[in-house]
């Protein structure tokens, strides 16, 4: 049983030299100055906790919380993408629920993404769908001449940023 520790710790520390190896080697092609690989944060990457907003603080120029990466503004139908307190994308105008079928307020998080979808409920394409609130409430791209079922629809473009730049988990706020 010591054999099979000593094995296993050793393989660890294999391990751990070659991330050392491959850190050293990003550095030197990095020039050893300026941004290097290794800084350069992947797409929808969230901030460390020495960058996240302060508690309470607002986003400025919406209504939502600097905690936020998406904020809805249903009284003036315009939407925010924010990074690290900051606006990112925004304002957008968008679409809501009809009086019926209202787009819930509240705060929320991304559950899931599909990137082509068909609303099971209604036979209606939700390209780009982002959803976010129970009842399959979504970011989509849809018409902008009617009201949705509850849903944020965007145009094309807007659809396409909102759906690459939120991730599972990101914070949604409809005010």
């Amino acid at each position: 049983m010591g054999v099979h520790r000593r094995a296993g710790a050793s393989r660890r520390w294999e391990v751990l030299g070659l991330c050392g190896v491959v850190a050293i080697g990003l550095l030197v092609m990095s020039g050893g100055a300026g941004v290097g690989a290794a800084d350069v944060p992947e797409p929808g990457a969230r901030p460390s906790q020495a960058t996240m907003p302060a508690a309470g603080s607002t986003a400025a120029g919406t209504p939502c919380s600097a905690a936020a990466r998406a904020c809805v503004d249903l009284a003036g139908h315009t939407a925010w993408l924010i990074g690290d307190g900051q606006v990112v994308r925004g304002p957008v105008p968008f679409v809501d629920g009809a009086v019926d079928k209202p787009t819930p307020r509240g705060t929320y998080k991304v559950e899931w993404k599909a990137q082509r979808w068909t609303s099971r409920e209604y036979g209606t394409e939700m390209p780009y769908s982002v959803f976010f609130a129970p009842g399959g409430i979504a970011f989509h791209e849809g018409r902008q001449d009617t009201p949705s079922a509850g849903c944020v629809k965007l145009v094309r473009d807007e659809a396409m940023a909102f759906f690459d730049y939120l991730q599972v988990g990101d914070r949604v706020e409809v005010r």
